[in-house]
């Protein structure tokens, strides 16, 4: 069959929403006066056309006709353009595909005086997210905007209408990036959900004032809750959101957070008011502050304050586990700048300790002030760098020793660097000088501390090809770290901030085993370490990590903290760490620390994750702390069938023979919608009182959740879980 293709030209404004149209007009009968308005063409083609000149002149295209342009493509039976009255008719199984939106219909019409595109009894279809509906209207204006008469919408496939948005009108301008609806309604299951006589709603990323989606709780001491957020969008640059909580057992909190971003600031506000608590028996809060302010010159100012009523507030009020361990506040406003070759950094710090239970002598202590300064020279003449280190910072704190710390340490480095090898001899004197305030009777006011700091630390690297497995490399990576700092008494020194850290593969390799400034260990030792891997060059994935290391100590150690035995052990605890991911859905990581003598396991811990397909996982894992800890988890997310799934988590400590945190949960998923219950019992207090919960959300998806939002806890306690499942 012969068809035509015929180029038109005629220019129609209209939004992403819409196509814009090119009205087909033979040569040269096209009115001259219109020339200034075209700005693109498309593409019409027919089986037939028919042209009729005169009073009434018009163009029928007739049989496939199909319109093209740069991003559309419109088919029906039959179009006419009617030039007297600058119409495009459009008719006969009308379909038209703009993007990710389709709409059918059987009459459409382009009216170019009033530059609007109609379609009549139509029926739509978003792919990008499944979303689809009918309208008895659907009308697309010329400022881009989009009208919508008597509206069916939903996310449900067309066998299977679960929930069902209906509305009299809606309106949908791109340019403000909102939506508004006239008499709405939901309907789930046929029944009605809500109705609202009018509603405005963002269609975009932009923001919006109004209420967000409400969240509901139950269970525990402080009885069931209703959070409903009001989001206020005061500005494009800053906002705030304020949300009642109703708690039936305290009462009702008010929070509120503000937040402001411009080019140089950033800040983020919160405060948290309970009036007169029914349980505690006093008012409550909570108040946050974090900004950052980038100056044009560089430097940069930061404060981070945090401030609450008691120190029960966490374990009473807070919304997770990790909320109910917090044993202090930190408040501090902190200035820095940065340059190659230099960075300089003062601070004010305060804490709020909460935890009662900590002595006076264990809280920490405030700087007030400290500052910071590190150089080096530009210049690295055969490899050799000079540095040097300072520090100068007042503590002060209501009780214990007070006063003054002056720290200085310059240093010279040489590194030789070479394919598969490196050799760093590095050498620093670090002296320390105190102003001390509140001693006892047997201490100095002014002690200080000078000692010289020696290195070599240096690393091969080997790599081969697997002889059965030419796409797989095994590399081999050994180091060792030899360290000398003579024996210097620091028993009159008093402890303003330096712990001992937790030994591992990190702090085997540190030249110091303190971290802080008040205690340096005398040292004369050599560390030792060991690492290997296998990859698979193809994919890039890493089947097989290895780490084996150990310190071997040439003198004892005498420094100590304070209530601490000399260290006389001639080596340190075997460390260790292996990381297997051989297939694809099982990987296992493992660290271990233990020593040669009777001491035994010092820290244990193990993970096994088994993984067969994307929403199929299981986890096992297990903590030991000699002394301390030993705790044993599990977690899991299950299909039962394809709508239901199984979840759950739970970990239980060896050690005190009791359930720490557990929480299950089943989650139904449907093509357009679901609903996700969580029960969960956990130690909600520092005393080890328990606390429990229960909470359902529903979720429509393409539209929004109503409920209790369980996706932190869920990701939290089940590795490898996303919420992103059901959404």
């Amino acid at each position: 069959m012969k068809r035509y293709y015929i180029q038109f030209a005629l220019s129609i404004l209209i939004s992403d929403y819409t196509v814009a149209q090119n009205i087909p007009i033979c040569e040269p009968s096209i009115d001259t006066q219109m020339d200034h308005l075209i700005d693109r063409k498309i593409r019409f083609e027919a089986n037939n056309i028919n042209i009729v000149s005169g009073l009434e002149s018009k163009s029928e295209l007739i049989g496939n006709v199909i319109i093209r342009n740069d991003n559309s493509i419109t088919k029906s039976n039959k179009a006419t353009y009617n030039q007297s009255s600058e119409s495009l008719s459009i008719e006969g199984d009308v379909s038209f595909i703009q993007d990710d939106l389709s709409v059918l219909s059987q009459n459409a019409e382009f009216s170019y005086s009033s530059e609007t595109f109609s379609f009549q009894n139509a029926m739509f279809e978003m792919n990008n997210n499944n979303s689809r509906g009918e309208a008895e209207l659907i009308e697309i204006n010329e400022n881009g905007s989009l009208n919508l008469k008597n509206v069916n919408y939903t996310t449900c496939p067309k066998d299977s209408i679960d929930w069902m948005i209906k509305a009299n009108e809606i309106t949908l301008d791109p340019k403000k990036g909102e939506a508004t609806a006239k008499k709405l309604g939901l309907t789930f299951k046929g029944i009605p959900i809500f109705y609202l006589p009018k509603i405005s709603f963002p269609i975009d990323s932009s923001r919006k004032t109004g209420f967000l989606a409400p969240e509901i709780g139950g269970g525990g001491r402080s009885g069931n809750e209703l959070r409903l957020p009001f989001y206020y969008n005061i500005a494009s640059n800053y906002d705030a959101t304020i949300t009642p909580r109703i708690l039936s057992g305290r009462g009702f909190q008010l929070g509120s957070e503000f937040r402001y971003l411009d080019k140089n600031n950033t800040s983020n506000f919160q405060i948290d008011y309970l009036a007169n608590d029914n349980i505690y028996g006093k008012s409550r809060h909570y108040v946050k502050v974090n900004h950052e302010t980038i100056f044009e010159n560089g430097f940069r100012a930061r404060i981070d304050y945090g401030d609450t009523s008691d120190g029960n507030y966490f374990e009473d009020l807070g919304r997770s586990l990790s909320l109910t361990s917090i044993t202090h506040l930190n408040q501090s406003l902190l200035f820095d700048a940065y340059g190659d070759n230099w960075s300089i950094m003062g601070r004010f710090q305060n804490f709020q300790t909460i935890d009662e239970s900590i002595s006076r002598d264990q809280r920490p202590y405030y700087r007030l002030p400290q500052i910071k300064i590190k150089g080096s020279l530009p210049y690295k003449p055969f490899g050799i760098s000079t540095s040097l280190d300072s520090e100068i910072v007042y503590f002060d704190r209501e009780y214990g020793v007070t006063g003054w710390r002056v720290d200085n340490e310059p240093k010279i480095e040489w590194e030789l660097k070479k394919s598969g090898w490196y050799l760093k001899p590095a050498l620093s004197l670090k002296h320390t000088k105190y102003e001390l305030k509140n001693i006892q009777d047997n201490q100095k006011s002014n002690p200080s501390r000078t000692l010289p700091i020696s290195s070599i630390d240096a690393g091969l690297f080997f790599e081969r090809s697997l002889k059965n497995y030419p796409d797989h490399i095994q590399t081999f990576e050994p180091r060792i770290l030899y360290v000398n700092k003579p024996y210097r008494d620091q028993a009159h020194i008093p402890i303003f901030d330096t712990i001992e850290p937790d030994f591992n593969l990190i702090q085997l390799f540190q030249k110091n085993r303190f971290l802080g400034i008040d205690r340096i260990a005398d040292s004369d030792q050599v560390s030792l370490g060991f690492s290997s891997k296998i990859t698979n060059m193809s994919t890039g994935d890493e089947l097989i990590t290895a780490t084996l290391g150990k310190a071997f100590y040439l003198k004892n150690q005498r420094v100590t903290l304070p209530n601490q035995n000399n260290n006389l052990n001639s080596s340190s605890d075997y460390i260790a760490e292996i990381r297997l991911s051989m297939l694809s859905n099982l990987n296992f990581n493992f660290s271990h620390q233990w020593s040669d003598d009777q001491a035994g396991v010092a820290r244990s811990q193990a993970k096994l994750q088994y993984r067969p397909s994307g929403r199929k996982l299981f986890n096992l894992g297990y903590r030991f702390r000699q002394d301390l800890l030993e705790q044993g988890n599990i977690s899991w997310s299950w299909p039962l069938s394809e709508s239901w799934n199984f979840l759950g988590h739970y970990n239980y400590s060896l050690r005190d023979k009791k359930s720490l945190e557990q929480f299950y949960g089943l989650e139904y998923e449907s093509c357009c919608w679901g609903i996700r219950m969580v029960y969960r019992q956990y130690v909600s207090t520092r005393d080890g009182q328990e606390d429990n919960s229960f909470g359902i959300q529903f979720i429509l998806k393409g539209m929004t959740s109503i409920g209790t939002n369980a996706n932190k806890l869920l990701e939290r306690g089940i590795l490898g879980y996303s919420s992103e499942y059901i959404e």
